[in-house]
């Protein structure tokens, strides 16, 4: 008895001992937690779905995105890769209105086949932004904006600068015969790019002999241009639509055998490209191997950022965002080119 009587004072003084230290540590009732709340809220979340990483130009993009929609810049990015395929991305943007974001960044695979899951992101009332490639959508309110190049105006500055350069080395445009590595078919850089260099090659009367898809890699651009070779031997032009698959092609060209450069009446082979952003196909561009290359910026994040911020303040951005871009050549005899009454540039790559 006197055993279990020890017992019992012992547990009553440590369950005073407890409520003292209890009632000792500050309460949080009635407390203003309002300060750790707002700093939630001004986080602002964006859900990026990104096609792949299929280019150098594609890792500069996400790069700069990433970049731009920091933590230290008030935000939360949730960045999905696609893995170049479509339904990794329809999946992404339905994962991101489950995640109810605040705003959806979509740089889509091709233009077709978006108006279901953008239209469940209106539904849900998160804004949508379009960065590089288009969708082909009937209801243009599908998206807020979009932001990129025009590609049809860098092949037709490309265009422009091929008629004249061999106008200039005195090549008569019959005896052009081309071949055009495409990237990913389908793709809006694709379609602007095929487009202005076909117009020009009909409009001029080019031998263009085949149009065939590099899906903007280099390891398929080196497949494609060592299968062009078999198939004809007189191509003296190889007009790439990005600068990974021209790295490849100049690869397939000089283990033929062949010479790869801008001197076309002595029998090399020519070799124009895309996007200014390798480093490789700078370099190449400075030794000649790469005659020019149109430039297509990729460092999309801030006029992103910059259009997000509109829509917050609830202003009503510009539907169509172009970057401004140029022309790059190591090359003499052209200094600049005329496209639709516009005059661009050439900046010498030495």
């Amino acid at each position: 008895m006197k055993k279990l009587a020890k017992m019992t004072i012992s547990l009553l003084l440590i369950l005073a001992i407890l409520a003292g230290c209890g009632s000792s540590a500050p309460s949080t009732e009635g407390k203003d937690n309002t300060e750790e709340t707002t700093k939630a809220d001004d986080i602002i979340t964006v859900g990026f779905s990104q096609l792949g990483a299929e280019s150098d130009w594609r890792s500069a993009n996400t790069d700069s995105m990433l970049e731009a929609f920091s933590e230290s810049e008030g935000y939360s990015l949730i960045y999905k890769n696609g893995q170049q395929k479509q339904a990794n991305q329809i999946t992404a943007i339905r994962t991101f209105i489950q995640q109810e974001v605040d705003y959806i960044v979509l740089a889509p695979s091709t233009e077709d086949g978006w108006e279901t899951v953008l239209g469940e992101a209106r539904e849900a009332g998160i804004p949508v932004i379009l960065v590089d490639r288009r969708v082909n959508a009937a209801d243009k309110n599908l998206y807020s904006c979009w932001v990129g190049s025009d590609f049809e105006l860098e092949g037709k500055k490309m265009a422009a600068w091929i008629k004249a350069y061999t106008e200039g080395i005195g090549v008569e445009p019959s005896d052009l015969h081309m071949v055009n590595i495409q990237g990913s078919m389908g793709s809006t850089a694709q379609i602007g790019r095929t487009r202005g260099l076909a117009n020009a090659a009909r409009d001029n009367g080019w031998d263009l002999m085949a149009e065939i898809s590099g899906d903007f890699t280099e390891t398929k651009g080196r497949e494609v241009m060592a299968a062009l070779l078999k198939r004809f031997d007189n191509i003296n032009v190889v007009y790439c639509e990005n600068d990974n698959m021209a790295i490849g092609a100049i690869d397939a060209i000089e283990s033929a055998g062949k010479k790869v450069g801008s001197n076309i009446k002595r029998g090399e082979i020519m070799v124009v490209s895309f996007d200014g952003v390798n480093k490789t196909a700078l370099e190449y561009a400075k030794e000649g191997k790469i005659s020019c290359i149109a430039e297509c910026n990729p460092l999309h994040g801030p006029r992103v950022k910059a259009l997000i911020e509109k829509l917050r303040n609830g202003e009503t951005p510009e539907k169509f965002n172009y970057v401004d871009e140029t022309l790059f050549s190591s090359v003499s005899g052209v200094d600049e080119v005329v496209v639709d009454g516009q005059t661009y540039k050439i900046e010498r790559n030495y």
